[in-house]
């Protein structure tokens, strides 16, 4: 038996609203509730992506362990070259530094700076 269930996974940034809404077009999902300093993003399911509003928010640096990435999230996607155009259109960046030797996944920044990546299932 767990001792806990997952309710959130929540992201540091200046902007939370600017970053709910970009994952919201990402992922599909919706804003399901506006605070001055937090914004909850969900699918209607009991997991949800939260945005809190850190105004001296560094972004990562990854590779750089100066500045570690310390979370990210892997998004599955069936199309890597469709996925990436996509979410470069609203506001990503492709990260300088692509690990994956195989290209079954990508690494992006989102408008705040945190990477994530595109997978292949």
């Amino acid at each position: 038996m767990a001792i806990a269930r997952m309710r959130s996974v929540v992201l540091d940034c200046p902007d939370p609203k600017g970053l709910a809404d970009f994952y919201g077009e990402l992922l599909g999902w919706k804003i399901t509730n506006v605070e001055d300093d937090w914004v909850t993003l969900s699918d209607g399911g009991p997991v949800r992506i939260c945005f809190q509003q850190a105004p001296d928010h560094q972004p990562p640096d990854w590779p750089n362990p100066d500045r570690p990435q310390q979370v990210h999230l892997d998004l599955r996607v069936d199309d890597l070259d469709k996925a990436e155009a996509e979410v470069l259109a609203i506001g990503a960046v492709k990260h300088t530094h692509q690990p994956s030797e195989d290209d079954d996944f990508r690494v992006f920044l989102d408008p705040a700076g945190h990477p994530f990546c595109l997978c292949l299932p």
